[in-house]
């Protein structure tokens, strides 16, 4: 059993971890649900999983799902509610499927934590690539690609022998 922090939980690449994880409830824990502005779709996530950790990017959505759960989930925002939950002491690994470069922080938080990471998102590996596998080396975690372009580069970097390209033209 895997305890998996999805950041990213509403938006494409988290949808289809929240499903995976709903068709394999004994291999896959979400521990916790982060999301960036669908409060509908994250309430109803944490509703039908019953999370106890969940975080939005706007405070004063926050604060809307926090009266609606009551204590049923500690309710987070911003950054620091993404670092919070990248660095939760359960999880086993944190799901990375935020767009753009607000996924670098909480990333760098859970590889210092020693949390290994799956990301979704080029950008953090594009700006920050050295930084983030540095990190990871130090802490002994590791970095796992979930997004098919990130695979391939993996696969093609790591091949025992050159990767063969046909001739064009």
């Amino acid at each position: 059993m895997k305890n998996v922090v999805l950041l990213g939980s509403t938006g494409s690449i988290g949808t289809k971890h929240y499903q995976v994880a709903d068709d394999l409830p004994d291999q896959i824990r979400l521990i916790a649900l982060a999301a960036g502005n669908n409060v509908d779709l994250l309430l109803e996530q944490t509703r039908n999983t019953n999370r106890w950790a969940i975080s939005i990017n706007d405070p004063a959505k926050a604060k809307e799902l926090s009266n609606v759960l009551g204590t049923s989930a500690q309710v987070f925002s911003g950054n620091e509610g993404l670092i919070k939950l990248a660095t939760l002491p359960g999880a086993d690994i944190v799901l990375i499927a935020i767009v753009g470069t607000a996924g670098l922080q909480p990333a760098l938080a859970a590889i210092r934590a020693g949390k290994d990471i799956a990301i979704a998102s080029k950008e953090i590996l594009v700006m920050a690539g050295e930084t983030v596998m540095s990190e990871a080396r130090k802490y002994g975690v590791r970095v796992l690609a979930v997004d098919s372009e990130h695979s391939a580069i993996f696969h093609a970097s790591t091949a025992s022998r050159p990767i063969p390209f046909a001739k064009c033209g």
